[in-house]
């Protein structure tokens, strides 16, 4: 029996958010506006570097914030992962507990809880840095094949591609979703996944029912310089896409249903998170059946806010978005 709307597959990650200006995120010497996987010895010292400073902390990850998202906006849930037996796990497992999301994640004992520093420069953009630790042990063997077969859908974020064990939990859960008839929605995550990781992602994409990318993923993938040729070739290639292009809005197409969804102004503050809430609000909108442009209606507007704040956690009540975005809206059979 399926009794789980969506489950995700990706890292287990504590956020540490700084605010920091260009020339100290400069002085790091990483590039901005991307994630790169750090040593913990290195993220250490980073972290060192900013002092005493103040910090926003909470469990992330991008699957994990869009999981979250889609249970904040009311949808039944689910998350694997790995964690830590330290203190940012148990932080962790008693976040997702408070949230109702059925988290299926082992605390390793002796093992570190994966973490990413969050640094956001003054023009709200934010610059990953991800030490993914007890993150890549996550293999074939932590792949729950009941959980999937509970799922009507699976959510899995292509960072997780970035390793051979997470790549082989991938083709796993890939393998499990056919065998029960549960449909796969896969993020793109990042442009360096496309570049570095390319080959392991365009087979997994081949078996994907829905497809996430941002303009820089999808004209990665496309291989043009043109987002609409980049969208064209997403609905050639996939059964279903979503390609966000930040403040020209987004294009989606779902069962056949084409929809270009506006971006919604506002004064941006942190861009952390903006992609991961964009897909929970768009899967939690087609996913209770209601139409392409209004799921992707709430997903701009709810993006649009996380943007408009500090953190990837929407402050808003979700269902006050939720119900106001999709008052009017109608639900197809």
């Amino acid at each position: 029996m399926k009794n789980i709307l969506l489950t995700g597959i990706g890292n287990a990650l504590v956020d540490l958010e700084y605010r920091v200006t260009d020339a100290e995120l400069a002085s790091f010497g990483v590039s901005k506006g991307a994630m790169t996987l750090t040593e913990p010895s290195r993220q250490h010292d980073m972290i060192q570097a900013l002092g005493e400073r103040d910090v926003h902390r909470c469990s992330g990850g991008s699957a994990a914030n869009t999981i979250i998202a889609f249970a904040q906006f009311g949808g039944s849930a689910a998350y694997a992962s790995l964690l830590g037996a330290d203190h940012f796990g148990n932080f962790y497992a008693s976040e997702f507990k408070d949230l109702g999301i059925v988290l299926n994640a082992e605390q390793v004992s002796g093992a570190t809880t994966g973490s990413c520093l969050v640094l956001i420069t003054p023009d709200s953009e934010r610059t990953l840095n991800t030490t993914l630790a007890i993150n890549t042990d996550f293999s074939a063997s932590h792949v729950d094949e009941n959980l999937i077969k509970a799922s009507e859908w699976v959510y899995i974020e292509g960072y997780k591609l970035t390793d051979d064990n997470g790549a082989e939990a991938v083709d796993h859960a890939l393998f499990y979703a056919k065998k029960h008839d549960t449909r796969v929605a896969i993020s793109c995550s990042d442009g360096f996944i496309i570049d570095v990781f390319g080959d392991r992602l365009r087979s997994v994409l081949q078996r994907a029912d829905l497809v996430f990318c941002n303009e820089r993923e999808g004209t990665g993938l496309a291989q043009t310089d043109s987002v609409h040729d980049a969208y064209n070739y997403l609905v050639a290639t996939y059964p279903n896409a979503v390609l966000t292009a930040g403040a020209e809005g987004s294009r989606v197409r779902w069962n056949g249903l084409d929809a270009e969804i506006p971006a919604y102004k506002v004064q941006p503050v942190d861009t952390t998170g903006a992609g991961d809430m964009y897909a929970g609000a768009f899967l939690y909108g087609v996913l209770h059946r209601h139409h392409p442009e209004h799921a992707g209606r709430l997903a701009s507007y709810a993006s649009a806010q996380v943007v408009a704040q500090y953190g990837a956690r929407l402050r808003a009540s979700h269902i006050d978005v939720r119900d106001t975005v999709l008052a009017n809206a109608t639900t197809i059979a």
